[in-house]
């Protein structure tokens, strides 16, 4: 059977380089080491093939890499802003009024869709950051009925802190990989990434309210 691979410049990749190179090096990085409570990855691959002998090993560790290193991302970014005094909930509000460009404003619609969230938990959060001074909420002055999410210094001076500590932990992360290995990796990701959207295109938010 023929096995396929990726060339990357004047580089060709197969799953196999996939296997064994990225998905360990994932969780080197992450220095992944199992609580007494979670199987190693092999463990549970070997278990998952006992239960149900259909499984691709080869698939299934490394979707199960990725979502352990997710899973430990989360925790870490988590930690991060806890020393900031926000949550990562209220760290994804920063985000997307940022990422909206100056002024950094956004309606209270428009925010719950981005982050998936509904109506209801939307007003809860902005309640709470409009009394932590990181956003105000004014109504729009050509527009009384509509309302405006804004940024202030204050927030966005919590998300420059927050990228600053973010961007240490990432070096740290991916400090394994080589810069041929970064390319290759970012390559295969946003190919997985891409397909996923494509498929999903209206899974970006969240299935459920994090407050």
């Amino acid at each position: 059977m023929k096995t396929s691979k990726l060339k990357l410049g004047s580089k060709q990749y197969t799953p196999k380089d996939f296997d064994a190179k990225w998905g360990h090096a994932i969780l080197r990085a992450m220095g992944d080491t199992p609580g007494p409570s979670e199987p190693t990855l092999e463990e549970q691959i070997a278990a998952y093939q006992r239960e149900f002998q259909d499984l691709d090993p080869q698939v299934e560790k490394i979707v199960s890499a990725l979502g352990r290193l997710n899973r430990r991302m989360n925790v870490a970014y988590g930690r991060q802003t806890a020393t900031l005094g926000i949550s990562n909930a209220e760290w994804e509000v920063l985000k997307a009024l940022v990422l909206s460009g100056a002024p950094y404003q956004m309606g209270p619609g428009d925010l719950a869709k981005r982050l998936g969230l509904t109506p209801a938990a939307m007003t809860h959060r902005i309640d709470r950051m409009v009394g932590e001074g990181l956003v105000t909420r004014d109504r729009d002055e050509t527009n009384r009925v509509r309302v405006i999410v804004e940024l202030t210094a204050e927030g966005r001076e919590k998300w420059l802190e927050a990228m600053r500590l973010a961007t240490v932990f990432e070096e740290d992360l991916l400090q394994d990989l080589s810069d041929d290995e970064r390319g290759v990796l970012d390559a295969l990701l946003t190919r997985l990434l891409r397909r996923v959207e494509h498929a999903q295109p209206d899974a970006g938010g969240r299935l459920n309210d994090l407050d």
